[in-house]
């Protein structure tokens, strides 16, 4: 399967996504938007509550090409960060209390600077979460990483759609199950996820299909007991995401008619609680090539910080982006529905 830019799909095109999303159907035109929710609960403009997480988007370089993938990343792929952009990085947290860097992809592991610049952050004192799709530490290029990330004390955030391998290899891929399975073996091998070890293990459930996710906590029981059950394995916490109306995704929501029914359910879900927790508001999200956005989905839809804050981590100004004003529209409904949604799971 090929991404859809290297399809040359017209939902590759970010201004093609946003128009779907807000205009599809006569219907999805007349529906609520998010600005006037947020308007309507004393939220307009969303403001940030301070940059506590410092997401790098280090590459959309994959090994795997997954059905519900919003970054459209695979091995076709070739976006990837610099070093140069990377002591760009590292120049913004040197001179920060932001506590936080989260890496992520496609896989951050491909990043040819990935083991240098771990080593750079852990020497700022940074607490680092790598997000990975674990089926790549099951090849011989990257079979050291666990030890290596081990050895650092980073934290492991890794996707399993689902602990049972039909629904697993459904969205991500035939055998993809067997492999995680078999890293996380590995995993807790060397500590990962063992209590009192420090080698925190996380794992990520996404619908797939087109649905919200269940209970955070009543999933993270059903996935610690089958793990376990089936396995041996252990793990730390479960975060539940939502998938968002973005790239591979809406082109599934778009070629099964779902897209309608399914913005309605995230629209009419709108929780003003989660919309209050959303991650933009403590995070800033750096894109392959310096951009900044206000977070991983923006990212994707090429909606860059705005009204008087640097868009660049070249030009990077704390204080000007704890100030900004966050850039909203139609897909962020799917952070604020329900229990709300965030790289760090359910926010309610």
């Amino acid at each position: 399967m090929k991404s859809l830019i290297a399809q040359s799909h017209s939902l590759s095109d970010p201004a093609v996504q946003l128009d779907v999303i807000n205009n599809h159907t006569e219907k999805i035109k007349s529906f609520d938007k998010f600005e006037d929710k947020l308007e309507n609960i004393g939220l307009h403009p969303l403001k940030p509550t301070g940059i506590e997480i410092f997401q790098i988007n280090v590459g959309y370089m994959c090994n795997m090409t997954c059905k519900h993938c919003h970054v459209d990343a695979g091995p076709d792929r070739k976006e990837i960060m610099t070093k140069e952009t990377l002591q760009q990085c590292l120049g913004a947290l040197k001179d920060s209390d932001i506590d936080t860097v989260d890496l992520t992809g496609g896989a951050p592991e491909m990043n040819p600077h990935f083991r240098w610049f771990v080593d750079e952050v852990s020497k700022l004192g940074k607490h680092i979460i790598v997000r990975s799709n674990l089926t790549i530490l099951d090849t011989r290029k990257f079979e050291d990483l666990p030890k290596f990330m081990a050895d650092r004390g980073v934290e492991i955030t890794c996707s399993l759609p689902f602990y049972s391998k039909r629904r697993t290899d459904i969205q991500r891929g035939e055998g993809t199950y067997d492999k995680s399975m078999k890293v996380l073996k590995l995993l807790n091998e060397i500590g990962y996820g063992k209590e009192d070890s420090g080698l925190m293990l996380n794992l990520v459930y996404n619908p797939v299909g087109a649905f919200l996710p269940g209970d955070q906590e009543s999933l993270k029981q059903q996935y610690k007991e089958r793990l376990w059950k089936d396995h041996g394995i252990v793990f730390n916490d479960l975060f539940t995401i939502t998938n968002l109306p973005i790239s591979r995704y809406l082109n599934f929501l778009v070629e099964s008619d779902n897209l309608e029914e399914y913005m309605e359910k995230l629209i009419t879900s709108f929780n003003p609680s989660a919309a209050m927790g959303v991650m933009c508001r403590n995070t800033i999200s750096i894109g392959w090539d310096g951009s900044l956005y206000d977070c991983d989905f923006n990212q994707m839809l090429k909606m860059k910080t705005n009204h008087g804050a640097p868009d660049h981590i070249k030009d990077w100004d704390l204080e000007k982006l704890n100030n900004r004003e966050i850039v909203t529209d139609q897909h962020c409904f799917g952070c604020t529905a329900g229990a709300g949604s965030s790289c760090g799971g359910a926010v309610t």
